[in-house]
């Protein structure tokens, strides 16, 4: 059963060290490529969620987390059930190259920022990255709020 109310969720926009960023497939988002990330426990500070999502659905360790942006999905068709999301996405940076995923992703790719959008990527990933490459630097943004159509 799925909370009555919008449900908060921390996402991250992985950078290892040759800058590239970590895109995951999973099913839950229409076999679409996606960030990791997930929800936010009752009494967990949003960063803390982060690293655990991350750690959970990738075994990699970060840090550096810079947020970036809130987004908002009301019952969308880009995930496969419906339900009221708040997306609370983070930069962040990781020593590592090696993914281990978990059961919620079926494979991964490093991608360098400019090649992003030529993935399938998630409804509200797309938006994101389309927003989020318009800025000018390579890896702080400024934060932006956004509402995901269907």
């Amino acid at each position: 059963m799925h909370s009555i109310y919008p449900e908060p969720t921390v996402g991250a926009i992985i950078f290892n060290p040759r800058g590239e960023v970590l895109l995951c497939k999973s099913a839950k988002w229409n076999d679409q490529y996606v960030i990791p990330g997930g929800h936010i426990e009752k009494g967990e500070q949003m960063e803390t969620a982060l690293v655990r999502e991350v750690k959970e659905e990738t075994g990699l360790d970060v840090y550096d987390l810079q947020l970036v942006s809130v987004q908002e999905s009301v019952n969308s068709d880009h995930f496969s059930e419906k339900r009221h999301f708040i997306f609370i996405d983070f930069t962040c940076r990781t020593d590592q190259y090696d993914v281990v995923l978990n059961d919620e992703a079926d494979e991964y790719a490093w991608v360098k920022p400019s090649a992003i959008l030529d993935y399938d990527l998630g409804g509200f990933c797309r938006y994101f990255f389309e927003e989020w490459l318009k800025e000018a630097s390579d890896y702080k943004r400024g934060v932006f709020y956004g509402y995901v159509k269907k």
